[in-house]
């Protein structure tokens, strides 16, 4: 999503930094937002990010934790 003039939003679901805290995150020389209930999408999920940042489908899962 675009974002408006000086709003930021998440890149996932839209919702803007007055709706929802948003984390930024640098990938590709870009600065990009995600709110904090999209984030563990990033995390677990990131192939359904697909067409929202570039390669996600790519990404894989984090690892289960083993202790």
């Amino acid at each position: 999503m675009e974002q408006s003039a000086n709003t930021l939003h998440c890149l996932n679901c839209g919702r803007s930094e007055h709706e929802v805290p948003l984390v930024t995150l640098r990938y590709g020389s870009e600065a990009r937002w995600i709110c904090s209930q999209c984030f563990p999408l990033l995390i677990h999920h990131p192939e359904r990010l697909s067409g929202k940042l570039p390669r996600a489908e790519q990404f894989g899962a984090a690892a289960p934790d083993e202790h």
